[in-house]
């Protein structure tokens, strides 16, 4: 009896809650009203994408309520509400949406009161009766339930009338995907000119300063060829140390667009690269690609190679071993997870205050899956608001259609998980 109360009891403040909307539904007619009076005389047209937002709030409210009930969402879809003021009315009044929640809001005016009521009415009987059954006869309840089959009773109705046909929801999924897309493209379009920034800066500091630099040391060594000819020889071995500084610049700069080592060594190869010079205890586990450091999956990343030139500059570049298949990422894909793996292990070197850390490159059957994990600190934070090393890494991966997923709570692990799709 104690759990047919408490049940009873939800079910009307369900019901309550109900009646409440509808009590707003009927502020809602008025708004309705006065709206279609206003865009009538066309110089108050724009209350209506206002009013309509509205609607969406209020029916949103109820989509919500039901959900709470019955533990099953209840789908919406509308066309955004954007651009100029005759577009926006245009989508309003088209959207058929908009006709789904003036139906809804009608028929709430009714339900939602009337099963209040009914609910009201019932209390008292329901507690006589199943409070004489229980008591005497030791049965179950059974005239408290009815009070919750009313509130299924509306949550039915409510999720009947504010789902949307297959159609709606289908152009209203296009309209979202269309609105990411373009975000997406933006997002790719400041990613490439902030590249092209950073390459110009680049060569106009670096490389650049060293050939001018270059070039005067040349222009003196010639000048004190016959008169001087040490100074000349002083001046010649600068010039080749300027040189070769120069073709460093070079080659850095031809890493930050693409780097050589993923055709040399594809994309286990790089990543452990990267793993061995980051500064940090780095364990690269494989999964399903080639591992061109022929190392087992999970063993960690080989120690650092001592510095000189690259095997690439001498030598011609080694096969890269293949998965069974035969195939490997596109470059962009693999472009892209170097990318993740390069800014999240330089992150977590300078701020993290991590010493281990761990990589994971997983093939999956659509996609190709990236993990970074440090033992830091933590408290990376995961929005726009972020370092531009981060925001760059969600342009970068969305470009390709890709999601990124950063968890960082305070005191740390901080985890990078990136999606990149891709056909294998």
């Amino acid at each position: 009896m104690r759990d047919a109360i408490k049940e009873a009891a939800r079910a009307s403040l369900h019901l309550l809650s109900g009646a409440a909307i509808a009590i707003l539904c009927h502020l809602m007619a008025g708004v309705a009203l006065f709206t279609a009076c206003l865009t009538v005389t066309v110089i108050g047209a724009g209350v209506l994408p206002e009013s309509v937002l509205l609607l969406r709030r209020l029916a949103g409210r109820e989509r919500h309520r039901t959900a709470v009930w019955t533990g099953a969402p209840v789908p919406e879809a509308y066309l955004p509400l954007e651009g100029p003021l005759p577009a926006r009315v245009r989508t309003a009044v088209t959207d058929p949406g908009t006709g789904r929640d003036l139906v809804w809001a009608a028929a709430q005016l009714l339900y939602g009161m009337v099963l209040w009521y009914v609910s009201l009415v019932l209390w008292l009987p329901a507690l006589i009766v199943d409070g004489v059954g229980t008591g005497l006869a030791g049965r179950r309840p059974v005239a408290l339930p009815l009070i919750g089959r009313l509130a299924d009773l509306g949550a039915e109705w409510s999720r009947a009338l504010l789902t949307p046909a297959p159609s709606a929801a289908r152009d209203a999924a296009l309209a979202a995907r269309i609105e990411q897309l373009t975000a997406t493209r933006a997002g790719a379009i400041a990613a490439h000119g902030a590249e092209l920034r950073r390459i110009e800066r680049d060569l106009h500091d670096g490389a650049q300063a060293r050939l001018v630099a270059l070039s005067m040391r040349i222009g003196l060594a010639k000048r004190a060829y016959d008169s001087d000819p040490v100074t000349a020889r002083k001046l010649l071995d600068d010039a080749q140390t300027q040189a070769e500084e120069a073709l460093a610049e070079l080659r850095h700069v031809v890493r930050g667009i693409h780097p050589p080592i993923l055709t040399d060594r594809g994309l286990t190869g790089a990543v452990r690269a990267l793993a061995a010079s980051s500064g940090l205890e780095v364990r690269v586990s494989v999964t399903g690609l080639a591992d061109s450091a022929g190392a087992a999956d999970g063993e960690p990343a080989p120690a650092a190679a001592p510095a000189g030139p690259r095997a690439s500059d001498t030598a011609p570049a080694p096969s890269v071993p293949r998965p069974a298949d035969g195939r490997r990422a596109p470059a962009a894909v693999e472009a892209a997870a170097y990318f993740v793996v390069a800014e999240a292990l330089t992150n977590a070197a300078k701020h993290s205050g991590a010493t281990r850390a761990s990589v994971a490159l997983t093939r999956e059957p659509t996609a190709l899956r990236v993990r970074v994990k440090d033992e830091g600190r933590g408290g990376a934070e995961a929005g726009e608001s972020g370092g531009s090393g981060l925001v760059g890494m969600r342009r970068r991966v969305a470009a390709l259609d890709g999601t990124v997923r950063l968890t960082s709570p305070e005191g740390g692990p901080t985890m990078i998980e990136v999606e990149l799709p891709c056909v294998w």
